[in-house]
């Protein structure tokens, strides 16, 4: 199937395969369902793809006023199908989009299962933090079938395939491929807030910016971001951090451009102002996008699961600042200590609570 084949197709509507029922996943799969259009969901495991099709999908969008609904959407398998392999999916195409939304630890995996099929693919949505899966996706499927993406929504999850609309943003989408205009439309209707970005680069490394904060001392310190920024050194530590990132940036002529309901501009300017001024919008700009949970490195941590996307996120900062010969010590420290953590080389609690004790790594 070729591009313009793709695009004589969509119309209002597309059918569309979303690459599992995570937070994110089922808000945008969930939410394009809801306006009309027809979507399959891939999930890993029989057995849960078994409870998702006897329960359904459930979306609480109440916070949306747009809705017009005091109660939650329930999506059964009359809406919406749920599969486990990629040979069931492709039995409900040819599909006019993937969405993928996966956390970055779980990309080289999908990757894998997708590569056998990336013939019979159309061209793939990715949603995911960071900034290289794309170039990974694009190994596999070709550079002509990856759309760059980002959210910048809050979404909490209740249980797979049950998530809450936490804080309403929207969705970044890059303008370079052929389908960007109708993805616009159909995120349009589906009134997830896209908006279109001319640099790609820019539009994912702002995002990375945003996903820095307070992440990984959260998840080594076993504290609040409160909690963080109260600490004076800590939130030095932070916003060292920050410019790190921004200098790699400006390093690859990579713009700071705002998101979705993200003033990412505000937030790079305020990491130059002194430390007493910036605090309570930086300190703003770390909860608001988490909507009321911990961050998400401290989640997966304490989850016990093994992986952590802090090597994605701060550790392409610190491997962005290898091969330009920057500096980018905070970061490098970030990570190599939270994976230490996360694969139990360092005992779990060595840090918490413990501010002075980490801090003592840096020199």
């Amino acid at each position: 199937m070729t591009l313009s084949d793709v695009s004589s197709r969509v119309g209002a509507k597309m059918k569309i395969l979303t690459l599992g029922a995570g937070a994110i996943g089922t808000y945008i799969g969930g939410s394009l369902a809801l306006a009309g259009s027809q979507v399959v969901f891939l999930e890993r495991g029989a057995k849960k793809v078994d409870e998702l099709r006897a329960r359904g999908l459930r979306l609480d969008l109440t916070l949306d006023a747009r809705r017009k609904t005091k109660d939650a959407f329930h999506l059964d398998s009359s809406t919406v199908v749920c599969v486990s392999t990629m040979e069931d999916a492709l039995h409900y195409g040819p599909f006019d989009l993937v969405l993928f939304a996966l956390k970055s630890y779980d990309v080289s995996n999908a990757l894998e299962t997708l590569k056998p099929y990336a013939d019979k693919l159309p061209p793939i949505l990715c949603l995911s933090n960071g900034v290289s899966n794309e170039g990974a996706i694009a190994e596999v499927v070709g550079q002509d079938k990856v759309i760059y993406g980002t959210v910048t929504t809050a979404v909490g999850k209740r249980g797979a395939g049950d998530v809450i609309l936490e804080r309403l943003r929207g969705v970044g989408v890059a303008k370079k491929h052929s389908l960007a205009m109708d993805i616009y439309t159909l995120f349009e209707q589906a009134l997830l807030n896209p908006r279109l970005f001319d640099d790609a680069a820019a539009m994912k490394w702002s995002k990375l910016l945003t996903n820095l904060i307070a992440n990984p001392s959260s998840a080594i310190l076993d504290m609040t971001v409160a909690e963080i920024f109260a600490n004076k050194k800590l939130y030095k530590m932070e916003v060292d951090m920050l410019r790190e990132c921004l200098m790699i940036m400006e390093a690859q002529n990579i713009e700071v451009v705002d998101l979705p309901g993200a003033p990412v501009r505000a937030l790079a300017f305020a990491t130059q102002l002194p430390l007493w001024l910036s605090k309570p919008f930086l300190s703003r700009a770390a909860g608001a996008g988490r909507g009321n949970k911990m961050p998400s490195f401290h989640i997966d941590l304490r989850s016990g699961r093994g992986k952590s996307e802090v090597e994605y996120l701060h550790g392409e900062v610190v491997r962005a600042g290898e091969k330009l010969h920057k500096l980018t010590p905070v970061n490098k420290a970030l990570t190599e200590t939270l994976m230490a953590l996360t694969r139990g080389e360092i005992p779990l609690d060595e840090f918490a609570k413990q501010p002075e004790k980490f801090l003592k790594t840096f020199s």
